[in-house]
């Protein structure tokens, strides 16, 4: 069942200079391939002023299966990270299939007593969405560290990475609104209206999933809030019934706004021979509910992201493709 009640909102602490960020593995193992992104990754954040270190599961080498370790390894790890107070921010290394795994061992109290940033999407948006749900922590939707601070990053320009930089240290060490994130060619109005609400997202199917455990967010917290989502892989059909599950658990009818992510590697998405679009699916399932749709912001698999602070209140205008953060993601 879901909880009851909402938490209040909780903020971690504005990161400070020479604060310690640790990079670890909460889902899939690190490739021999990819040292090298990791490597750029570690080199983003330490331009930020942050320390930067890896955690040991963060290993070539070191893996179970499609995992970096076992599920209570991993949950251990993670635990001993929130415990530790020298530890002010984690950035998951990469996502994968494992959080579902170990959502029952997470140390909820060590949450609470001192939260901190988590970063990452993918599967790292179980976490958001079960801690957000239980304590009130705001989730960073933001860059995983390999395939996107030390990958996408590095594919971007070197305008884009900068500006990518300054958004990112803003809304980790300063308590205060970032403000409107950046608008690209990319966005789309699929539906015009405007709507004010806290952000609440993540993956789609992980959205879904989430529901479906004992830490499922209240009914409630989708109440005037602006849902915000991405997939990769998997047909489009697949899209279309998650976003039928949202409707039939009543999240649709709850909603003010929602703002969809660029797809990456969906299968059977127009211009395909008699498919339709990811705005098409969007509108099909949504009927006649009066919900603006901004699509084609830059978060998720397909590119270097945006963060989306889940937890944080925000302004969407879809018609004229703007998204502006009110509050603060730290304090």
């Amino acid at each position: 069942m879901p909880n009851p009640v909402l938490p209040p909102l909780l903020r971690p602490r504005a990161l400070r200079p020479g604060d310690l960020v640790v990079i670890a593995s909460l889902s899939g193992p690190l490739h021999a391939e990819y040292e090298p992104d990791l490597q750029r990754a570690v080199d983003v954040l330490q331009g930020m002023g942050f320390r930067v270190r890896p955690a040991p599961l963060v290993d070539v080498g070191r893996r179970r299966w499609w995992s970096a370790a076992t599920p209570a390894e991993i949950a251990a790890e993670l635990n001993a990270l929130l415990r530790d107070p020298e530890v002010r921010a984690i950035v998951a290394h990469d996502g994968g299939q494992t959080v579902l795994g170990y959502l029952d061992l997470v140390d909820v109290d060590a949450v609470l007593a001192d939260p901190k940033p988590i970063l990452g999407y993918s599967d790292i948006s179980l976490l958001h969405l079960v801690l957000f749900a239980r304590t009130g922590l705001v989730g960073f939707h933001a860059d995983l560290a390999t395939p996107g601070l030390g990958g996408a990053w590095a594919r971007a320009s070197a305008a884009r990475r900068a500006e990518l930089a300054d958004l990112y240290a803003r809304l980790l060490t300063r308590p205060d609104p970032l403000g409107a994130l950046p608008t690209t060619d990319s966005w789309e109005c699929w539906r015009a209206g405007r709507a004010e609400g806290r952000l609440v997202g993540g993956v789609v199917n992980r959205i879904v999933l989430a529901q479906a455990t004992p830490w499922a967010l209240p009914p409630e917290a989708f109440d005037g809030a602006v849902l915000f989502w991405e997939e990769t892989g998997g047909q489009a059909a697949y899209v279309w019934s998650y976003l039928h599950v949202l409707r039939h658990s009543g999240i649709l009818d709850r909603i003010a706004g929602m703002v969809v992510g660029v797809p990456h590697a969906i299968e059977g998405l127009a211009p395909a021979g008699g498919s339709p679009t990811l705005a098409e699916i969007v509108l099909d399932v949504l009927g006649d509910r009066d919900v603006p749709v901004l699509g084609g912001v830059e978060f998720g698999h397909a590119g270097a992201n945006l963060p989306m602070p889940v937890g944080v209140r925000v302004a969407l205008d879809a018609g004229a493709r703007t998204l502006t953060l009110l509050g603060p993601a730290v304090r």
